[in-house]
Parts: structure tokens; C-alpha cells; sequence
């Protein structure tokens, strides 16, 4: 299967929720005005894109529709998907490892598939190939460590770990050691998951930041947090609370391949100002696909 069938599959439930709102939409009407675009910003919120930024997308649609002279309701929906990709497309989605060593920390709730992610990026940039390390940081909750054991295995990646309850930032330390020592190129930090109210979590990765601007002056660091696309809104009210503490560069969503809320990709870009990295549209080792923004509208809006 190529990569945009694989895509296509993994936002199988969005696209079809997408599309079968929007083609009843399109098939109600033969003329454009104004109350397509109130149909179709309905449709939009509907799909978890957010209110906010619906509005922004019909207003900017509407002014397009008046500049261009669009009479023919085929060409709103290539003009509605060409707004949407301009959304994307306003970050850089690049991950930014400039240098030798470089960092990815990972931060996010508990739940959200971060571990998971953690292996499935060292996955994607070993076969890239780049020499990979992962710190397994997340040292408060039970089995994380073995769990990251794991999907490193499974990476064909190393991995510095210490006992469970064992400080984070310790942990950080001596991979970036380690890192030195093997002359590897790229260091993920995993992190134990947290939330923005609990305040000794949220010290201890400004602990864990400390250690790696203090060891790594100059090497590129990517802070990205992890999402379960799923849980729609939510999402975008973790990256706000992440945002307090930790510069965050980017966004990894996972779980797009079981939910219809893919939507709130658009979203999460519009009200934060950070571009998505990487999602996951499966529970295979190679499902956690570099993001585009091209083949992510396309898939979706047919």
C-alpha cells in the first residue's frame, strides 16, 4: 500500500464523517450563496475543527467566492480545501535536527500513546538513517520504562534507563552522556505524563529542560506533545495548558485512525501557532507518518 492509501485508510472514519456531511451540503444546492456557506461552516464544526477557526475558514471562503466570482458549487469545495491547506501550511512542519546531537522531547498527558509515538518516531528516523537514543524519563508511572524497552527494541534503537522512581532529570543526564560517547544523532526524551495543574510534574520537566540546554547548548531541540486526536476540543485545550511551561515546537496526534474527530487537526494549527510533526493512522510500527498537509486535505475531503 503507498503512503496516501495508507493515509487515506487511516482517516477512513474522518473522511467519511467529512465527506458525507459536506456532499449533502453540495447536493442540496445549485447555486452559491449565502446559505451554503452557513451549511457549510455547520459542517465544519460539526467535524471538530472549532468554532473559532470555522468561522475564520467560511469568512475567508466568502471573500474568495467574491474576489474569484465563483458561481459553481464543484469549485467551493476546491476553494474550501485550498483555505484549509493554507492553515496547515502557515507552520513549518519540518522537524528542525539541524544539528549533531539533536533533541525530541516528548511531553502530554498519560493515555495519549506517548510511548508508543516515542518508538514509532525512533522508527522513522532510524530508516532515515539516523543513530538513535531514547531516555527513558518517564520514571513515575509502573512499566513505563519496560514499555519503552520495547518499542526501542522494536526501533532498533538504544536506550539509557534507570530504575523506576529514579529522578527524570538524571536519566536525561546520562543519555546525553551516552549520546556523546556513541556519536549518535538524535536523543527522544520520554516524560511522565502530566497535567498542567500538577505542579511538581511541571517542575521536574523544567528540570529535565535545564539539564539539556545546560549539556546541549547549541544542539537543535524539538519539544513536541502528543495528542490523542479522539479526544477532539480537548486537544486543543492541552496544547494551550502545555504552552504555560514548555516551549512546544510541534504536535504529534495519534489515534486518527479510530476517530471521525480529525477535524481538530485544522484547529489545533489555527488557535496555537504550531504545526503538526507527525500522526498516527495505525498500530503498526511504521503507521506514524510525517505530516503533510497536502495529502491530509485530500484524504479527507474528496
Amino acid at each position: 500500500m503507498g503512503f496516501f492509501d495508507k493515509l487515506k485508510q487511516g482517516l477512513n472514519k474522518t473522511r467519511t464523517s467529512f465527506n458525507e456531511k459536506m456532499n449533502q451540503v453540495f447536493s442540496n444546492f445549485r447555486k452559491v450563496d449565502e446559505e451554503l456557506l452557513e451549511e457549510l461552516e455547520e459542517v465544519l464544526i460539526l467535524s471538530d475543527v472549532g468554532v473559532e477557526t470555522s468561522t475564520k475558514i467560511i469568512d475567508k471562503l466568502r471573500q474568495k467566492i467574491k474576489l474569484e466570482k465563483i458561481e459553481n458549487v464543484d469549485e467551493v469545495k476546491e476553494a474550501l480545501k485550498q483555505e484549509i491547506q493554507e492553515i496547515l501550511d502557515k507552520e513549518d512542519s519540518n522537524l528542525k535536527l539541524y544539528t549533531k546531537p539533536s533533541v525530541i522531547l516528548i511531553v502530554g498527558v498519560n493515555g495519549v500513546g506517548k510511548t508508543t509515538s516515542i518508538g514509532k518516531i525512533a522508527n522513522n528516523l532510524v530508516k532515515s538513517g539516523k543513530k538513535v537514543v531514547v531516555a527513558a524519563a518517564d520514571t513515575f508511572r509502573a512499566a513505563a520504562v519496560e514499555q519503552l524497552d520495547i518499542w526501542a527494541k522494536r526501533a532498533n534503537c538504544d536506550i539509557v534507563k534507570k530504575t523506576e522512581g529514579s529522578d527524570p532529570a538524571s536519566v536525561v543526564f546520562d543519555a546525553i552522556k551516552y549520546v556523546k560517547e556513541k556519536k549518535s544523532d538524535v536523543l527522544i526524551c520520554d516524560t511522565a505524563g502530566r497535567l498542567h495543574n500538577k505542579k511538581y510534574l511541571m517542575d521536574e520537566l523544567f528540570k529535565i529542560n535545564k539539564v539539556i540546554d545546560r549539556e546541549l547548548p547549541d544542539a537543535s531541540k524539538e519539544i513536541l506533545i502528543v495528542l490523542d486526536a479522539s479526544t477532539g476540543q480537548n486537544a486543543i485545550e492541552q496544547v494551550s495548558a502545555f504552552k504555560q511551561t514548555a516551549p512546544i515546537t510541534g504536535i504529534v496526534l495519534t489515534k486518527l485512525d479510530g476517530t471521525a474527530k480529525g477535524g481538530v487537526t485544522i484547529g489545533i494549527v489555527e488557535e496555537n501557532h504550531i504545526p503538526i510533526k507527525f500522526i498516527g493512522v495505525g498500530e503498526k510500527i511504521d503507521d506514524m507518518q510525517v505530516f503533510n498537509s497536502r495529502d491530509f486535505v485530500n484524504a479527507i475531503i474528496e
